[in-house]
């Protein structure tokens, strides 16, 4: 299992790479469904997570039934969209910004998050960052730490999307 591990962690970075051809050329990815974001992935019913979808991704989100987004990747992030929060506003969408250090994920980011996410249980929510590494760490632990959910299971999505290492190794397994 760990050189599929690695070999997602690999696939993520590639796919990355990827986000930025369509962000600074004139090639553009389409997507047709939820499954063609980048790194989309359903956790349940209600949160779904991925990397930064495009402007034209959204408008896939919200026909999905997502009303609420939170993004944990920096504004400056190489592939983010510019003015985020006011693509949100025009497709309806409220927006969540909670931006992640990627060298240093603390605890008091986390608290947030699962603030956001406790605050919004009942609402159908995307999480995104820039390529759903930092995400993925944060479900995976907002899942076996405030959820209670199979930790296993949490770290089979984990999986596949990649393998923490460095500071995010310590970040998501800590207390798991």
């Amino acid at each position: 299992m760990g050189g599929l591990m690695a070999l997602n962690t690999v696939k993520t970075t590639v796919g990355y790479l990827r986000t930025l051809l369509g962000k600074y050329t004139p090639l553009r990815l389409h997507a047709e469904s939820l499954d063609d974001i980048y790194n989309y992935i359903e956790i349940s019913a209600t949160i779904s997570t991925s990397g930064q979808p495009s402007a034209e991704q959204f408008e896939l989100v919200k026909a999905a039934g997502f009303m609420d987004v939170i993004n944990l990747a920096p504004h400056d992030a190489e592939n983010a969209l510019d003015d985020e929060a006011n693509v949100m506003a025009q497709l309806g969408l409220f927006y969540t910004h909670i931006p992640i250090d990627f060298r240093h994920p603390t605890q008091a980011d986390f608290d947030r998050f699962c603030g956001e996410m406790t605050a919004l249980r009942d609402r159908k929510v995307w999480v995104h960052c820039a390529a759903n590494m930092r995400v993925s760490a944060f479900i995976y632990r907002y899942r076996c730490e405030i959820l209670g959910d199979d930790c296993s299971v949490a770290r089979q999505d984990l999986a596949r999307i990649w393998t923490p290492f460095g500071v995010w190794k310590k970040f998501v397994f800590h207390a798991a």
